[in-house]
């Protein structure tokens, strides 16, 4: 998907959103979301309403009466997108490569972003940080995040999800949310992944393409690892293979899954043979009621 197919189609989803952001992604964009939390506001003299675990006994003590700390919500969060562009994006046997499908729901999350005012960053990466984008706000800014992601060329062919984590815990200070975008066929360092997760609201956006879950039924091939030096021969047609290749893959897609919700971590599934939008749709909805 080239740049402009890209930029049609965020600005075809921009269009819809006049119903689309403006109700489910804009009018509940922070409520599906845990939030940035709370920063302390002011000191002021305590009264009979207010909690008394907030009282101030270091200011009290000065004052010779009670003084109570308030807090107000922070407003504002940044959302950072975290993409994988190693080879293995670059799949896909259906409508979509999964970089493509990773695309439009990373463009997305990033006009949800500006239609609330919101600072939107990105990293991509491979088995390097092939880019890091510090977050702004505004539809310019959020423009040329949807072009990165339709021109970049990434140099390393991996993947390194850790590292990535790692360079968005460290440059991240504040709360906010976290939105990996990844077919997350990688070793997965669960170290990172927990450290980023205590600290910032993480969305595991997860590219599957129907040759994920089926491999095709064709004669005798050789199957090639994109990202490393591998190879594989494979038969198609073989009744076991196919119940080998679905099994191993079905038990990854569980501990997967299950390594999420363990880290408060939530899951979404977008197929490549799926519209993006509407899986985001469906997700946003499960996260409000649920």
């Amino acid at each position: 998907m080239d740049t402009i197919n890209l930029l049609s189609k965020a600005k075809s989803l921009h269009l819809v959103s006049s119903r689309l952001l403006e109700g489910l992604l804009s009018g509940n964009y922070r409520t599906v979301f845990k939030g940035p939390g709370i920063e302390f506001d002011e000191v002021r003299e305590y009264t009979d309403s207010d909690d008394a675990r907030n009282i101030d006994w270091n200011v009290s003590s000065r004052m010779a009466s009670p003084y109570t700390k308030t807090f107000r919500e922070e407003r504002e969060i940044a959302l950072f997108l975290i993409i994988d562009v190693s080879a293995s994006m670059a799949a896909g046997t259906a409508e979509m490569r999964k970089a493509d499908a990773g695309n439009v729901v990373s463009a997305l999350f990033a006009l949800a972003a500006v239609h609330n005012n919101d600072r939107v960053g990105a990293l991509f990466f491979s088995d390097r940080i092939e880019k890091l984008v510090t977050p702004r706000k505004g539809m310019t800014h959020a423009s040329r995040l949807v072009r990165d992601m339709a021109t970049l060329e990434p140099a390393g062919t991996g993947s390194n999800l850790a590292l990535a984590c790692r360079i968005v815990q460290e440059s991240q200070n504040r709360r906010g949310i976290c939105v990996i975008v990844s077919d997350f066929r990688m070793e997965t360092n669960l170290k990172e992944l927990t450290l980023l997760s205590r600290k910032h609201d993480v969305i595991a956006v997860k590219i599957l393409d129907p040759a994920d879950r089926k491999f095709p039924r064709t004669g005798l091939i050789e199957l090639v690892d994109p990202e490393e030096p591998h190879r594989q021969l494979a038969l198609g047609r073989s009744s076991g293979f196919q119940r080998e290749y679905r099994e191993f893959w079905e038990m990854e897609h569980a501990l997967w899954l299950r390594n999420c919700r363990r880290r408060g971590i939530s899951p979404l599934i977008i197929g490549t043979d799926e519209d993006p939008a509407q899986s985001l749709i469906r997700f946003f909805t499960r996260r409000k009621t649920g």
